[in-house]
């Protein structure tokens, strides 16, 4: 049974939400420094020894791009009803971007300028997991903002099966509803690695998004800094604020709707009210019974799933603004009384009627976002990620003359003589003489 706590527990709960990440896991970070190091100095070679390794899957140059027939073959196995949902939720995600644009802007004075360029970066790479953890709304929302954004060329990587077919076509129909350019049949380290220096069959790309397995996950920190990444994410985390207008069969499903996830992923519940506590206690037993993955809910639950009780709801949003929760659902009876209380969290759902699932899949807000605890500092993925800013500087002669002095002195202070040279030649001033 889901514990009830009190809230002096709280810095506990987030020590232990913390401990869940295996980024540290010395055999793993090893092992992908070396896939990474061999993909990045024989290309291909290793690329494809290391699928045939890890998974059965016998590829070369010729057959690792996904072909027109196959995507065309994907669609075969869509349901017509499912297609329509997905070309309605790419809808909204792609409107819910293209809000996020920016402009690049000049500010023009008499003699000087000053302003900021906005480009998009040329070429985007999206890991896609395979198996059970393949889901064809996270294709959506990491290409969709590369795509408003203006990125030229979308390059998608996803694992293939022993026979060399990706391992869930639907990521193919997703893919192609979203724009992607190329598709490739290669997953894990591997993948990471020739998406960040390419190789005979791969182009390098700029920036790097998309989830993965503990694997993956260190792929991309070991690459960052060679190209961009999106964050590295950690296992998926809710936490509920709720009070008595709750409703605790609600609350439950929320709540059990991300232990589903693995058995990494976290649950917590934050109210006053004593009685909804308890009721929704004995609902997440009824309906974990009810549920197809109940051995990953049960495994979820028994070490990360947590009520608390707090004496009003000011103290709740301390407790979640410590614990800086990925998803952050406001069951309350006025969400927009707390609202501006936030300070922490990936994504606030607001309300009894706006469920977590709701922006996994379909509202149009971005479903990748910051876990454990790193919504501190982190956002959630948006259009901006794809984009890249160059600060624009124009002075005449007649604007830098007042301030060559200034801009010497500051550069003499800090030992860097030639910087203040390169002002100074322009007026033959005598640097020494400053």
């Amino acid at each position: 049974m889901i514990p009830i706590i009190k809230a002096k527990d709280a810095a506990e709960i987030k020590t232990r939400l913390l401990s869940r990440t295996q980024l540290s896991d010395e055999s793993i970070v090893v092992a992908v420094k070396d896939i990474v190091k061999n993909v990045r100095e024989r290309g291909d070679e290793a690329l494809f020894e290391y699928t045939k390794k890890f998974d059965k899957a016998e590829l070369n140059a010729k057959t690792v791009r996904v072909s027109r027939e196959e995507i065309a073959e994907a669609y075969q196995a869509a349901d017509e009803k499912w297609l329509n949902a997905m070309r309605e939720a790419a809808k909204r995600i792609t409107a819910f971007h293209a809000k996020q644009k920016q402009k690049t802007w000049i500010d023009f004075e008499e003699t000087s300028a000053l302003g900021q360029l906005v480009r998009p970066i040329e070429k985007a790479g999206v890991y896609v997991p395979g198996g059970t953890a393949a889901y064809p709304s996270s294709v959506l929302m990491n290409v969709l903002p590369a795509k408003v954004a203006g990125v030229e060329k979308i390059v998608m990587v996803t694992p293939p099966d022993a026979a060399g077919k990706v391992s869930y076509p639907l990521t193919l129909v997703a893919a192609n509803i979203a724009g992607v350019d190329e598709i490739y049949k290669v997953g894990g380290a591997q993948a990471v690695a020739a998406l960040a220096f390419g190789t005979e069959s791969i182009p390098k790309v700029d920036k790097i998004s998309g989830p993965g397995n503990i694997y993956v996950a260190n792929a991309k920190r070991e690459v960052f800094g060679f190209v961009g990444i999106d964050m590295v994410a950690g296992p998926s985390e809710v936490l509920v604020i709720a009070d008595e207008s709750a409703n605790p069969v609600f609350v439950a499903a929320d709540l059990l709707s991300q232990a589903e996830h693995d058995a990494f992923a976290a649950v917590v519940l934050v109210t006053d009210c004593e009685t909804l506590a308890q009721k929704v206690q004995k609902e997440i037993e009824t309906q974990t019974a009810k549920l197809a993955r109940r051995e990953i809910v049960e495994k979820s639950l028994k070490a990360y799933g947590t009520i608390v009780l707090v004496d009003d709801l000011d103290e709740a949003v301390e407790v979640s603004n410590l614990i800086a929760p990925e998803h952050l659902e406001l069951s309350v009876k006025d969400p927009y009384a707390l609202l501006g209380k936030i300070k922490n969290a990936g994504a606030v759902f607001m309300g009894h009627y706006s469920p977590e699932p709701l922006g996994d899949y379909f509202a149009g807000p971005n479903h990748v976002l910051p876990t454990s605890g790193t919504a501190r500092f982190f956002s959630p993925l948006s259009m901006d990620d794809f984009m890249k800013k160059s600060s624009v500087i124009y002075y005449s002669k007649e604007a830098l003359a007042p301030v060559a002095k200034d801009i010497i002195r500051l550069a003499k202070n800090e030992g860097l003589d030639a910087h203040a040279n390169s002002v100074a030649v322009r007026f033959g001033i005598d640097i020494e003489k400053i």
